[in-house]
């Protein structure tokens, strides 16, 4: 069945609390975008980490009542090149799952390589990764 163009996208949106400060609004920041480009999120699924991240994108994609879905998250540099691997990683297999269920999925993640002060300032970026979300849910249904 073929939605029409101006029909509300649902989404879901997994939120990591790690770095909760940051995330939180994040997540508070997508759920007014969503509203603002007339989309709905009807489920939020909090997750300890970055890591953590995939199983729940998971379930959400399997979910026929979700369209898409929006990850966000803020990967801070540490001492070592731990949030580079997290990153890495992460991003891989959610591009995986995008594919897998044939459903968008924004990357709402920040970093790696950022500082505290960095992460503060691309709080913004939720926004971009519910937009991306709706435009190519728009542009493939």
């Amino acid at each position: 069945m073929r939605k029409e163009k101006d029909e509300e996208v649902r989404i879901g949106i997994v939120a990591s609390e790690f770095n909760y400060d940051i995330t939180m609004m994040m997540m508070e920041r997508a759920k007014e975008h969503a509203e603002f480009l007339g989309a709905n999120v009807v489920k939020i699924i909090k997750v300890p980490g970055v890591f953590d991240m995939p199983l729940a994108i998971k379930k959400l994609l399997q979910d026929i009542n979700i369209d898409g879905v929006v990850a966000l998250g803020a990967v801070i540099e540490g001492e070592t090149e731990h949030d580079e691997i997290i990153m890495q990683h992460a991003s891989r297999k959610i591009i995986d799952l995008a594919l897998e269920y044939d459903k968008p999925v924004g990357l709402g993640i920040t970093g790696p390589g950022m500082t505290r002060l960095q992460a503060e300032e691309r709080i913004d970026r939720a926004k971009q990764a519910v937009e991306a979300v709706v435009k190519l849910y728009r542009i493939i249904h």
